[in-house]
């Protein structure tokens, strides 16, 4: 999937560096991806020194991308994902397709998937959750 500078990234290349932190979140800016996203940052410095990585993904387009990291000071990659083919390999799709659950999966370097933690009220959970599992 490319990203907000329009940089393709692949699995295995994000999983290159260790374990990845994958999370979907429906709309860039909205008040609860924002929170979402948000929590991410603030707790990257200690993903980072536990060889976690982190990518961000939703159906906005780049540019809505970029704006969203440049306002948020996001330190890790947005991936576009605009036909919807990751959120469907992923399961991430709401109701008849339509929406995104907020799904945040934690994946080892093998591609195991180490934790799936949804929730689509309580936006703070889900990096709770991943710092709980390391």
């Amino acid at each position: 999937m490319p990203d907000q500078d329009g940089v393709y990234h692949t699995l295995q290349e994000l999983l290159n560096a260790g374990p990845l932190v994958l999370f979907f979140y429906p709309k860039d800016d909205s008040l609860g991806c924002t929170q979402q996203a948000c929590s991410f940052r603030d707790h990257y410095a200690e993903l980072q020194a536990s060889g976690v990585s982190v990518a961000g993904v939703s159906r906005d387009k780049a540019s809505s991308h970029t704006a969203f990291r440049d306002k948020h000071r996001l330190p890790y990659p947005l991936l576009t994902d605009t036909d919807g083919s990751v959120h469907k390999a992923y399961d991430v799709g709401g109701i008849f397709g339509f929406l995104t659950r907020r799904i945040t999966y934690l994946i080892g370097e093998n591609r195991t998937i180490l934790l799936a933690h949804e929730d689509n009220l309580k936006m703070t959970s889900h990096i709770q959750a991943v710092l709980q599992q390391l």
